[in-house]
C-alpha cells in the first residue's frame, strides 16, 4: 500500500507519502511539511484567512514535492488520503479540495481522515505498537486523554474544560511578551528561571473528575506579572519556570488517575504504554515528568519524533493505511464535507463551555 497525505488543519502545509509492504515495518519515502509560523508571528497566534490563502499558494509545490522525494509517480499511489478536520474550516477546504481533485483526476481512492486520529495511530507507525494503549494528546488546539482500542475504537476519557494547553503557553508567553509560538519560548525562559518562586495552583489535581483545565492558571499567571510589573528578564523567566512546573503536576495528577483506569479497564494488556502526542510533548519538563510517572507505574513511555508530534501529513497517510488494511475506507470520500469539530469519540458528553455544537475538539 501507498498512500499520499495531505495535511492542511491549521498552520502546516504539508503532504507526504508512506508505504507499507506485507509485513515489513511501514515506510514514510517523504514528508515535506511547510511552517506559516513567520506569517503569523506578528499577530501572536494563528490568523484563519492567512492560513487559508497560505495553503492555497503552497500546497500544490508541496505535494509535487514529496512525490518527487518517494520517487513515485502519481500511477504508483493507491490511495490519496486528507485531514477532513477538526480544525480551522478554511485550511480544511483547501487541503480536501486538492486531495478530491488529484483523487477523481487520477482514479483514485480517496479517505478522509480525522486529524485527531492521524495523532492516534502515529505510535503504529513509528514503534509498531499494538493495541489497546493510552493517548495523551496536547498541542495549541487539543488536551485530550483517550483510550486507543483500534483503528476508528476510541474512548474520550478527559478533555479541557476551557483552554488547550498549547493554548496556554501561547497565551501565557504573550502575557510575558516572549515571541509565537508560546510554547518553545516559554520552556527556554524557563531555564534560566526559579520554578519555586510562584506559588501558582495545580487546576483539577485531586479532582474526581478526570478533565483539564488551564484558564485559571493563566489568570493566576497574569495577577502575578501585574503585580510586580514592570518585569525584569529574571521575573519572566521565573514565571516561565513556575508556570511551567504547575502545568507539569497537574498534567501528572490527571495522568495517573488514567494509567490507573487503564489498568482496570484492560487487565489483559501485558505491556501497557503511555503515548504522548502534540507539539507540547516537545516539552522536556513535561516529558521527563510523564517518563517518570510511566516507569513507577510498569507503563512503557512512547513519544514519536516531534517531526510526527506537531502536525504532519505522514500520520494523515499512515491513517489512510490503517483504514485501507481495515476495510474502512470511505466509499463516499467525494462527498465528504470538511468538520471544523470532529470529535474521535462522539459518543462522549460535551463540556461545560463548549458551545451548542458540541466539544471544542
Amino acid at each position: 500500500m501507498r498512500v499520499l497525505g495531505i495535511e492542511t488543519s491549521c498552520d502546516e502545509t504539508a503532504a507526504s507519502v508512506v508505504a507499507l509492504d506485507g509485513d515489513a515495518a511501514p515506510k514514510i519515502l517523504s514528508n515535506i511539511v511547510l511552517s506559516q509560523i513567520e506569517e503569523h508571528a506578528a499577530f501572536g497566534g494563528v490568523v484563519p484567512e492567512i492560513a487559508a490563502r497560505a495553503h492555497v499558494e503552497a500546497l500544490d509545490g508541496i505535494v509535487e514535492a514529496a512525490l518527487a522525494d518517494s520517487g513515485l509517480d502519481l500511477a504508483d499511489i493507491d490511495a490519496i488520503a486528507a485531514t477532513a478536520g477538526p480544525g480551522l474550516v478554511g485550511g480544511l477546504i483547501v487541503g480536501l479540495m486538492t486531495a478530491k481533485a488529484i483523487a477523481a483526476a487520477a482514479g483514485k481512492p480517496l479517505i478522509a481522515i480525522n486529524h485527531l486520529e492521524g495523532h492516534a495511530l502515529t505510535a503504529r507507525l513509528t514503534d509498531g505498537l499494538d493495541f489497546p494503549y493510552l493517548l495523551l494528546l496536547v498541542s495549541g488546539g487539543h488536551t485530550q486523554i483517550l483510550a486507543v482500542r483500534g483503528v476508528g475504537d476510541y474512548q474520550r476519557w478527559a478533555t479541557t474544560i476551557d483552554d488547550a494547553l498549547g493554548e496556554a503557553f501561547d497565551k501565557t508567553a504573550k502575557m510575558l511578551g516572549l515571541p509565537y509560538p508560546g510554547g518553545p519560548n516559554v520552556e527556554k525562559a524557563a531555564q534560566a528561571g526559579n520554578a519555586a518562586r510562584f506559588a501558582f495552583p495545580r487546576p483539577m489535581k485531586g479532582s474526581a473528575q478526570p478533565d483539564f483545565s488551564f484558564s485559571g492558571l493563566k489568570t493566576a499567571v497574569r495577577q502575578a506579572a501585574t503585580a510586580i510589573a514592570p518585569l525584569s528578564d529574571q521575573d519572566v523567566a521565573d514565571i516561565c519556570a513556575s508556570f511551567q512546573a504547575a502545568v507539569a503536576d497537574a498534567l501528572a495528577d490527571r495522568v495517573g488517575r488514567a494509567l490507573a483506569r487503564f489498568r482496570e479497564a484492560f487487565p489483559g494488556t501485558r505491556n501497557p504504554a503511555l503515548v504522548v502526542a502534540g507539539g507540547v510533548a516537545a516539552n522536556r519538563t513535561i516529558k521527563a515528568t510523564l517518563e517518570r510517572q510511566c516507569a513507577e507505574a510498569g507503563f512503557t513511555f512512547v513519544a514519536p519524533p516531534l517531526k510526527l508530534c506537531t502536525d504532519n501529513a505522514a500520520m494523515i497517510a499512515w491513517a489512510g493505511i490503517e483504514r485501507l488494511r481495515e476495510g474502512m475506507a470511505q466509499e463516499n470520500g467525494f462527498d465528504f464535507v470538511p468538520r471544523s469539530r470532529w470529535p474521535l469519540d462522539s459518543i462522549s458528553t460535551p463540556m461545560v463551555g463548549s458551545g451548542r455544537r458540541g466539544a471544542k475538539a
